[in-house]
Parts: C-alpha cells; structure tokens; sequence
C-alpha cells in the first residue's frame, strides 16, 4: 500500500513524506533505494501544515547480500514511493529472536507480529524493567518470568511485597482469557515449579530461609546496622582479627571479654541481629534455591526494611559466591522495588547496595544474570542501570525518571521520550534487543496476577473492601506504618473469617535516646504509656513504676536484675543484702516485677527492666494523607513518661506520631 511520496531534504538516517493515505506515528514503511533495494524505516511524527499532512521518518536499515543488517549510506531520491511495511520484512530487519529459542513477551504494537526476547541476552546481559505504579511492571516481569520457566532456567525472585505467589495459580481473568486466544498461548499455573521462603506464620506454604551464620570479618562488619566510631571500629577489628571465620554468638563471647566500655554499643546491634533468628548453622541450601526449572521466591512481606537490606546482601553474596565455583547452575535474579535495595548514592546507601552493583558488573562472567525492577528510575543506582542491556519500559511520567531513563538507555529520543509518557496500560517500550526501541503489546499472563484474584472466595456483588468501616479523607499526618496492610490481611484470610478491619491512629512519641554511646528511638503509645516492642504485630512491654517502691526495695530490685534467677539463699550471698530483703523480694513479686515459682525468683517479662535498645524502633515517621476509622485519644503525659523513661535512659528528643493499627473483628 502506498501511503505517499518523499518530499524536501534527505539524508541518510531522516526524510519526510507527504501524507496521501491515513497513517499513524510509529508505523513501520518501507522505500526503495536503487542500490540496496527495500529499505525498513519509521514514522516518529506526524504533522499537519495547511492542507497537507506531512510525516517525519528515520532510517532503520536494509538487508545485505550476507543477510547482515546496514545502514544506508546513500539517501533516497526525492520522490520515492513509500509503502505500508509488510510483516514479513519487518520481521527479516528487525530480527526479532524465533519462537523456540526466545522469551514470547507479546506483539509489535499495531502488527501481528510476536516478538521473542533472546533469552541468551536477557539472562547474560541484565534487564530493567521501570514503570509508574500501576502502569503494569509487576504484570510484564511475570510474562517474563513464565517464559524463563518454561526454559528451565532457575529464578530467584526478591520479593518485598508479596506479588509472586499468585504465580501458582492458573489466569482465570475473563478479560485475560479472551486475549489469550489472540496471542496464542493457555493459562496456566506454577506450583509445581514453585517455592515460597518466608514468614511461615504469615505466608501459606513457605519455607524459613536461613542464612549462612558462618562470616568474615568483612560481612560482619558490613551487616551491623549500626554506625561505629573510631574507638568501637578499633576495638571491634581487634576483636575478630584472628578468626578468620566466625558467628554471631562467638563474636558476643570475643566482645563479653573485652575490658572496654565500647563493647556495649556494639554488643546491642550484635544481639539485634542474632535476635532476628535470621542465621543458622543448619542454613537453607543453596542447591535448594537454584534448581532447574524452579522460582524461588523471598517474600520479605512483614521484614523491617533494615532487616530486608540484610537479607538480601547476604543471600545474593553467598549465591554469587558458589556460582563462582560453579557449584550451583547459572540462575537469574529478579529484585523488586529496586530503588529500596540498590539506591542511587545521592538517596543514600543500602547493606544490598554493593552486591547488586558487583552483581551488575560482573555476573554476567559467571552466569548471573539481574533483572531491576523500580517505579523510580531516578532513584537507582546509576551505575547498575548502566550495566542493564535490555530494558522494558511502560508508561513513567515523572520528569526526573523520564531523564534518568534518558541518560541511561540508548537509542531514546525526545519523541520516543514524549511517547514513554503517553504509553497505555499493557504497552511496552523495549530496548536493546534490537537496535531501536520497539513498542510491545505485553501478551496476557498464563498464570494469576495479584490484583486479579480474590482470595477470600467472595461472589461478584461483594468486595472485601466495601466491608471495612467507611473511611473518610483526612489530613497529612506523621505516620508509623506496618509493612502489613489492610489488603494484606485480607489475602491472608484463607478462610473467610474476617468481618472488618477497622484502622486506627493511635497517638505515640518516638522518643531519641541514648546508653553507652548508642543512640536510638523508642516508641511509646500515648494511651496507656507502653513501649511498642513490635510495630506489625503491635507488642508492647511496660516499664515498672519506680517511684513506687522504697529505696532498699529498689536497691533489692537492682541486684535482682543482675542475678537474674536466684532461690533467696543465693539471692542474700550474691547480693550482700541481709535477711530484710525476704520482704522486698515478696514485694516485687506481688507488683509483678518479679515471678516466683518452686523456690526460685526470676524477672518477669511483663516488665522491660532494662537493656530499652534492644527493643529500639527502627521505622520512620512519613507525613501521609490516609483514611482511617478512628484516632484514639491521648491519655497520656508526655512528661510524665518522659520522667519514667530518664529513670531507665537518657532521652534527648521526642516527636509526635500516630502508630497506624488494625483492628479485625471476625465472623461469628
């Protein structure tokens, strides 16, 4: 079909046609040139001057003799008949990877024609794939994902959200399922191909992942969480210089020794970490997580980001580690919320951060291969994005993500640019499998989307969200949030038991403190002036009310928080104190600071007596709008607890927050 006649100045890359029959930007034409016969090329804009309608075109290239693709090196002839490009020779130019070999991402935007990602490429050569949120990322990675799978090739997938376990199951979107005849492909799920590691409290069916406990000093100093200074630095080198490999609890031991007073910051982050219950002799096997033909997935839903970081380093440094020595299969990791876990340096420095950079760089030498997924391009690292080859991008309109993707992906010009904002949800510019960006029709799923299903098993007339309590908007306030949400709490709710979820505000301070040179925050609820010990599953602990007790009964208590379980023999040996102490003991017993049973005393843990570190408040307060069922009121003084809390540490600031709560009520 001829669509019109080359007009005006031409060169070797551009010219321009004058319109005769409708097209549209980014159709594929096709123009002969007398020395290399038909020539692919591109419309990239459409313009209308007066009565005419004018097309803007780049070159994209021929086919040689030797079947190699060139670039023109003589323009055309004013003149020139252009024509409709036809599928076949769009597919001989472009060379989009053939069926059997390739990863079938979907079809050319406007043609019935599939292209195949080269997996070869995509698993050796690294991908990103950068959106919006909701412009469908999280849908096109599970294409990709599908496709991978089905070459046996093993996956890991890092996942902060939950997002890939609806993979099991099989697509059963009527929308989705129409299409599917259209792109050739049935639905299907992957629970066989699939394992789950996880929370197993909160994630049906998962593994715990356990971490190599065994380190060097390098990763142990890399892990704590904690900045040191220069004398906790010096002392803790000192400490584990001649021990090549170590653990947690042998390093509180080393420290435990230490005659230094810096040993104790260090000891607290220390514990903090062993307290996650993360690292174990007995460690998930790396054989386990990459097999052939398997989709390990980390689901880090309910993980304090802090805790994330962790994992995610360590995991990826032992993996990277025993591909080296190729003692595991080559396998391709998938990290979601890239932007959390390998930032841009100006954003800050995540524990993952080196990794995946040393990752990027080099795991393609061994048989790694990395896919980044983000929502804000700006906000990766530079240089891993630099080191990705292919890249997906759906619909960004933020201009800051817009010149990041700019500056990071070759062949984007300002049209293309401009395009990348308008794209429709389910349409794809990809990169760097050929050598211009292709515009994709993203195929349907074969398996389930989150957002697609309904784990609750509710008809179509009832939504779960339409039986939470009716919210109204509210104003910006400093929040505490769970890593639980409410939506959350409704696909863990297998069994269709709850009837609301009510959220609550419940005012608190996040208190600055200090013991030993360490610095952290403890959060306390404003209700009943408790400590949040545990922010996703709202624990608390109390502090003891001092002002209560007389002088030797505190002494008494003091020393009985050194001892720690003592019969009342020992108690008056250890201690120094006569045989008075019998009634103070009783005392704390009946307060309940103390428990007593067959003749023994220990401390109870109703009470927080001491060590307030341990039980630090690691999230962030975020000024958000969100919608709420009720904001509880404060009953207490904040000087009051103040007051209670200098009995027990130092503070030295306080800031007003709303801890965010949910409250389920069930089915009867």
């Amino acid at each position: 079909m001829i669509l019109g006649r080359i007009i005006g100045k031409v060169t070797t890359t551009s010219f321009e046609f004058i319109v005769e029959i409708e097209t549209k930007k980014f159709e594929y034409i096709q123009v002969m040139q007398k020395d290399y016969g038909y020539v692919l090329c591109q419309i990239y804009e459409i313009e209308k001057e007066n009565s005419r309608t004018i097309a803007k075109c780049r070159v994209i290239g021929y086919k040689d003799k030797d079947g190699t693709i060139k670039t023109m090196r003589n323009p055309f002839e004013p003149g020139t008949e252009v024509l409709l490009a036809e599928d076949r020779f769009i597919q001989e130019i472009v060379q989009i990877d053939k069926e059997e070999k390739g990863a079938y991402l979907g079809t050319l935007d406007g043609k019935d024609i599939k292209v195949f990602l080269n997996l070869n490429k995509l698993l050796t050569k690294h991908v990103t794939i950068l959106a919006k949120s909701g412009a469908g990322k999280s849908y096109a990675t599970g294409v990709l994902v599908e496709e991978i799978l089905e070459k046996k090739v093993p996956i890991i997938v890092i996942d902060p959200h939950g997002e890939y376990s609806f993979m099991k199951l099989q697509n059963d979107e009527k929308d989705d399922i129409k299409n599917m005849m259209r792109f050739g492909i049935k639905a299907r799920g992957f629970k066989k191909e699939i394992q789950e590691y996880g929370d197993a409290n909160m994630i049906k069916d998962a593994k715990p992942l356990l971490l190599n406990e065994m380190m060097d000093s390098e990763e142990i100093v890399h892990l704590l969480p904690a900045k040191l200074n220069n004398t906790q630095m010096s002392l803790l080198f000192s400490t584990i210089k001649d021990i090549p490999k170590l653990n947690f609890d042998l390093l509180l031991q080393e420290l435990d020794k230490a005659d230094n007073n810096a040993k104790w910051n260090i000891i607290n982050v220390v514990q903090y970490i062993k307290n996650t219950g993360l690292f174990s002799g007995m460690y998930t096997s790396y054989n386990e997580l990459v097999q052939s033909g398997r989709l390990s997935i980390i689901n880090l839903k309910g993980v304090a980001p802090d805790i994330q970081e962790l994992i995610v380093y360590k995991l990826l440094k032992d993996l990277f580690e025993e591909r080296k020595k190729e003692k595991i299969p080559p396998f391709f990791t998938i990290i979601e919320e890239a932007h959390n876990f390998c930032p841009e340096r100006s954003f800050g420095e995540a524990k993952s951060s080196k990794i995946i950079r040393d990752i990027a760089s080099e795991g393609r030498k061994f048989g790694l291969g990395l896919c980044i997924i983000s929502q804000r391009p700006a906000r990766v690292d530079k240089s891993v994005m630099s080191q990705c080859t292919t890249q997906i991008i759906l619909k960004v309109t933020n201009p800051n993500d817009l010149k990041a993707i700019s500056s990071s992906v070759e062949g984007i010009t300002a049209e293309t640019e401009e395009e990348i904002q308008n794209l429709p949800i389910g349409t794809a510019l990809v990169t760097g499998v050929v050598d211009l960006p292709l515009f994709v029709n993203v195929r349907p799923r074969k398996s389930r989307h989150r957002q697609a299903v309904d784990m609750l098993g509710m008809t179509k007339d009832t939504n779960f969200m339409e039986e939470l309590d009716d919210f109204e908007d509210k104003e910006l306030l400093p929040l505490i949030k769970p890593n639980i949400t409410a939506n959350d709490l409704k696909l863990m709710d297998k069994d269709s038991k709850i009837k609301k979820v009510k959220t609550m505000l419940l005012p608190c301070y996040l208190f600055v403190c200090e013991d030993k040179n360490q610095r952290y925050n403890v959060l306390v609820e404003m209700e009943n002036g408790n400590i949040v010990t545990q922010v996703d599953n709202f624990a608390i602990g109390m502090l003891p009310e001092l002002e209560i007790l007389e002088p030797f009964e505190l002494k008494v208590l003091q020393k009985a928080f050194s001892i720690k379980e003592f019969n009342f023999e020992e108690f008056v040996v250890k201690s120094g104190l006569d045989m008075k102490s019998k009634e103070a003991l009783k005392k704390l017993v009946d307060l309940g600071y103390l428990d007593y049973n067959r003749g023994k005393y220990t401390l109870s843990n109703r009470y927080l007596l001491s060590n307030l570190s341990a039980y630090a408040c690691n999230y962030k307060i975020e000024f958000e709008s969100i919608k709420y069922t009720k904001k509880l009121p404060k009953v207490k003084n904040i000087d009051e607890i103040k007051e209670k809390l200098n009995k027990f540490t130092t503070v030295f600031d306080n800031r007003e927050c709303f801890l965010v709560r949910y409250d389920i009520e069930y089915k009867a």
